[in-house]
């Protein structure tokens, strides 16, 4: 049927983005040998929720916005185990079209992998149209020629096809998408809503955003988090088309393993089980959150409390009273990393006139002084020189930087609070 010269078709179809197959979940691995099995296959188990989402649903294609590979493949059996995931969809009757982006442009097996009939890779040297006649759909795209593109590929895709539902299958950074992202393939949304498209698929960026609804220019964010910032859901959108409009667009979480990032305010709190009971209070809600899956957790602890010095001197047997409190949970909660940020309590307004008082000026003003902290870092310079290269030394470099001072101020505090406590 046909009305006003666009055919009247109803499909279905999925735009996935930011596959990074085989990527390793950065900092899982440490936590024991059978876990780090479990997130090491995360990417792949996330891959084929895809494509068995795609089969539920009766898809007729399926779009994958770049960055299927994360970078170089390493591993062959890799680009073989896309390739299964894609006849598993060629069995089922579903067609794939993907572009390359910075991640896997340069990729030096992507273009040698055997794929079966139903994939398309859009090619790198100029943006070209698929028409699927049966559905009454042109589907435009562009691979990345090579990993660093810094021009506007948009501008250069196809006009819209008469008469036929249009999509825009590129990866870019449009203005106005959030995260931490390289300005690579950039474009705007306005640029984008007056190409004349009806659905723009775009890929990059990997939080789940919706720039815009006429047309809709979606990201789907990516399949499975990989770093303690991608936290939340994660997954692909599932698209309803209908008279030549989308009908319905649901993101679907497609993630294995889950990360979190949860602070928990424990001002006012004095007693060590009253601030545990309020983490396992937020704790139990990001457990919720994940519906069943494992849980990569980075907590962060805020406020003013007088157990502060306590907990600076004592982390790691607060860490460990952490993970005990995780573990009467679920077995399947990790504490990646464990953040400090709280505030002994300021003193009066009125200058406290005992040694005690004193003394805890004196702390104040010694943790600002500009010759303390240069002897400091004449003193992680040296170390710095005896460790390893690599971003391993550099963590540890800067976790000394935070936790050296704090901890002196810590101990200082804790003798001055004694000292004003003890017996005339």
């Amino acid at each position: 049927m046909e009305t006003g010269g666009l055919r009247l078709t109803e499909f279905t179809f999925v735009h996935a983005a930011d596959l990074h197959l085989d990527s390793p979940l950065v900092g899982l691995a440490g936590k024991s040998a059978d876990y780090a099995v479990r997130v090491e296959a995360a990417s792949r188990e996330a891959f084929d929720n895809l494509v068995s989402l795609a089969i539920e649903e009766g898809c007729r294609f399926i779009l994958l916005a770049g960055d299927i590979f994360d970078g170089d493949l390493r591993n062959f059996q890799t680009g073989l185990y896309f390739m299964e995931g894609m006849r598993r969809l060629d069995e089922a009757g579903i067609a794939v079209f993907m572009v390359l982006g910075n991640h896997d442009s340069a990729n030096r097996f992507a273009d040698k992998l055997s794929l079966s009939g139903n994939v398309h890779v859009f090619p790198k040297n100029k943006a070209i149209t698929h028409r699927l006649d049966d559905v009454g759909v042109a589907i435009h795209g562009r691979s990345f020629p090579r990993p660093d593109v810094s021009e506007d590929l948009a501008r250069e895709y196809p006009a819209a096809t008469e008469a036929l539902f249009n999509i825009g299958v590129l990866h870019t950074a449009c203005a106005g998408s959030e995260g931490h992202h390289a300005r690579y393939a950039p474009c705007t949304p306005e640029q984008l809503t007056n190409h004349g498209y009806d659905y723009w698929a775009l890929g990059h960026v990997h939080a789940y955003t919706v720039l815009g609804e006429h047309p809709h220019i979606v990201y789907p964010g990516n399949l499975q988090g990989r770093y303690p910032r991608e936290t939340g859901p994660k997954g692909a959108v599932v698209v309803k088309v209908n008279d030549g409009g989308v009908t319905s667009l649901e993101h679907r979480a497609l993630d294995v393993v889950r990360w979190a990032s949860i602070t928990v305010d424990v001002s006012g709190t004095s007693e060590h089980p009253e601030l545990l009971d309020l983490i396992r209070g937020q704790i139990t809600r990001g457990v919720e959150q994940a519906d069943g899956r494992p849980l990569a957790l980075r907590l962060t602890v805020t406020g003013t409390t007088p157990l502060h010095s306590r907990l600076i001197l004592e982390r790691t047997a607060f860490r460990e009273d952490v993970e005990t409190l995780l573990a009467t949970l679920t077995d399947d909660v990790w504490l990646e990393k464990l953040r400090l940020e709280t505030a002994h309590p300021e003193a009066p307004d009125a200058v406290d006139p005992t040694v005690a008082g004193k003394l805890d000026q004196e702390v104040t003003r010694l943790c600002q002084d500009s010759a303390i902290a240069q002897v400091l870092e004449a003193r992680l310079a040296e170390i710095r020189t005896k460790l390893p290269a690599g971003a391993h030394a550099d963590a540890f470099i800067e976790q000394m930087r935070a936790e050296i001072p704090e901890r002196a101020a810590a101990l200082a505090r804790s003798l001055v609070s004694e000292a004003g406590h003890a017996p005339d």
